[in-house]
C-alpha cells in the first residue's frame, strides 16, 4: 500500500515521464520488497494503460510491450552473406532450396543467373554466396526459426569475372562484373633438395605454375632418376591481383629453367604466326615430344623397367613397362594424340587401355580404378587428355599406375625409348622466336625473386 501510494504521488507530481521512469523500476521494487507476485507487477502492469492516477494522461499513450523495439526499421539487422562450397553432384537449385529457398523464388534466380553464367558448369568446390535478410524478430508463437527473406546470390564464373543476382520486389535480375586486376610478372627460383615439387611448394609457386613447369619438362625429364639434391629450378609467370591486392590468379608459365648436375635447361613459352603457342628451348627446337615419358604429375617410380622379383607371385619375373605409385583417383594422361584400340578389363591387367599413335608407337596403362568419361574402344584422345585414373585393380598390391610403350607391337623401355622430336622452327619464325626469347630473358633479369620481394621494404 505504501508502495503504490508513492507511485501515485510522484505521478501526479512529476507528470507521466517520472511514471514511466518509476513504472520500468517497478520489477527492481517487486525484488526488493518481495511483497508483490511476478504476474501482478510484472505483467498486468506493465500492459495495463499507463493511468496511474492521471486519466487525462492515459489517454495519449498507447500500449506497448516492454521488449517491443520502437522503430523497427532503424533495428532492422544487416542481410548476411551465406558462404557454401558446390560439392560433388550439387545443382544450384539443390542448394538454395536445402537452405530454405523457395522452389519458385530460386527457379527465378537461376534464370536470371543463366543469362551470364550457365548454372551447370558449376564445378566441385566452387564457392557461391546466398544473401538473406533475416527475419525482425521471432515470433513467440512460431514453430521454428525461419532463415529470412531470399534477396539473391553471387557467383564468380572465373577469377576476373563475378555475377550478381538481387532481388527487386518479387522480381530477380542478374548483373556482370568485370574485375579490375593489375597483371604483373613474378620470378621464382630455389634449390631443390628432395623432389622438384617439394622445392616449388617451399618457394611458394603455386600448384598450377608447378604442375604446367613439371608437364613442360616431362617430355625429356625422368623427375624421379635425373633431379638430384642440390639441383635448382627457376621459373617466371604472370600473376594477377584484384582490387584488394589479393593474388587471384596465376598463369601463363612464361619461362622455366632445370639446372640438372650442373647443365641448365631452359625453356620458353611462344606463340607462332601461325597461332601455335608452345614451349621452346634456346634454338627454338619445340620441348614437345610424341610421346610423355611420365603419364602422370607427382607420381613416385616405384617400379622400373626389367627383370624383379614378383611381388605377388614370389619369382623373378620381366616387368615390361614401369610402375608409378600415386594416390588412388590421380588422373593418367594420354601421353599422345591417337586411338583408344582398347578400354576395359584385360586379365592381371585389369583396368587397362591401350592408345595407338601411329604406325610405330602405342602405350598402354593398366591398374586403373575407372576410365575417364567418354574413353572407350575407337575414341581420338590428344596429348594429356585424362583416360582414366589411378586404382589398383587387377593383380596389384597397392594403387599405382603401369606404364608400357609398345614400338612396333612389342613392349620397350618408357625411360630409354628415343622420342621423336617436336617442331623446330626455321628462317623468319625463328628469328620471331628469338626476339621474344631475349625479352623474356631480359625481363626475368629485371625481376628481384619471390624471396627478394618478400624482404624488400615497404
Amino acid at each position: 500500500m505504501l508502495l503504490r501510494g508513492s507511485i501515485i504521488a510522484a505521478t501526479m507530481a512529476v507528470g507521466v515521464v517520472v511514471a514511466a521512469s518509476v513504472l520500468l523500476d517497478l520489477g527492481n521494487a517487486d525484488a526488493r520488497s518481495g511483497g508483490l507476485e511476478r504476474e501482478k507487477a510484472g505483467t498486468t502492469l506493465a500492459l495495463a494503460p499507463l493511468s496511474l492516477g492521471n486519466p487525462s494522461a492515459a489517454a495519449t499513450l498507447k500500449t506497448r510491450r516492454l521488449d517491443e523495439p520502437r522503430d523497427r526499421e532503424a533495428e532492422a539487422p544487416p542481410p548476411f552473406r551465406y558462404r557454401l562450397a558446390v560439392g560433388r553432384g550439387d545443382t544450384l537449385g539443390g542448394l538454395l532450396t536445402d537452405l530454405g529457398v523457395p522452389t519458385a523464388e530460386a527457379d527465378a534466380a537461376i534464370r536470371a543467373l543463366a543469362l551470364y553464367f550457365n548454372p551447370r558448369h558449376l564445378k566441385n568446390g566452387q564457392e557461391i554466396v546466398v544473401v538473406f535478410q533475416p527475419p525482425l524478430a521471432a515470433s513467440d508463437d512460431a514453430a521454428e526459426p525461419t532463415a529470412g527473406r531470399f534477396l539473391g546470390l553471387e557467383v564468380e564464373p572465373d577469377y576476373d569475372v563475378a555475377v550478381e543476382v538481387g532481388r527487386t520486389g518479387d522480381a530477380f535480375a542478374a548483373t556482370k562484373t568485370e574485375k579490375t586486376l593489375t597483371r604483373a610478372p613474378v620470378r621464382m627460383a630455389g634449390e631443390i633438395d628432395s623432389s622438384l615439387y617439394l622445392a616449388g611448394r617451399k618457394a611458394g609457386m603455386p600448384d598450377a605454375m608447378l604442375a604446367e613447369l613439371i608437364r613442360a619438362f616431362s617430355w625429356d625429364v625422368d623427375f624421379q632418376r635425373d633431379v638430384r639434391e642440390g639441383d635448382t629450378f627457376e621459373a617466371m609467370f604472370d600473376r594477377a591481383l584484384d582490387d584488394k591486392g589479393r593474388s587471384v590468379h596465376a598463369g601463363p608459365l612464361k619461362f622455366a629453367a632445370l639446372t640438372l648436375s650442373g647443365k641448365r635447361h631452359a625453356i620458353y613459352r611462344h606463340t607462332t604466326a601461325d597461332g601455335d603457342t608452345d614451349y621452346f628451348d634456346d634454338k627454338g627446337k619445340s620441348v614437345k615430344k610424341a610421346l610423355l615419358r611420365t603419364p602422370i604429375d607427382g607420381a613416385r617410380l616405384s617400379s622400373g623397367y626389367g627383370k624383379r622379383m614378383h611381388p605377388i607371385l614370389g619369382y623373378t619375373k620381366m616387368h615390361r613397362g614401369v610402375d608409378f605409385a600415386a594416390p588412388t583417383g590421380t588422373p593418367v594422361y594420354a601421353a599422345g594424340n591417337g586411338t583408344v584400340v582398347m578400354a576395359g578389363r584385360n586379365g592381371a591387367y585389369g583396368n587397362y587401355a591401350q592408345v595407338r599413335h601411329n604406325d610405330q608407337y602405342s602405350t598402354a596403362y593398366a591398374h586403373m580404378r575407372a576410365f575417364a568419361r567418354g574413353i572407350g574402344r575407337g575414341k581420338r584422345v590428344t596429348q594429356g587428355q585424362i583416360i582414366g585414373y589411378v586404382g589398383t585393380t587387377g593383380r596389384s598390391t597397392g594403387p599405382h599406375l603401369h606404364y608400357e610403350i609398345l614400338l612396333n607391337g612389342a613392349q620397350t623401355n618408357p625411360m630409354k625409348v628415343r622420342m621423336p622430336s617436336g617442331r623446330a622452327l626455321a628462317g623468319a619464325e625463328l628469328k620471331r622466336f628469338e626476339e621474344a626469347r631475349d625479352a623474356i630473358r631480359a625481363r626475368y633479369a629485371g625481376l628481384a625473386t619471390a624471396a627478394q620481394f618478400a624482404k624488400a621494404p615497404n
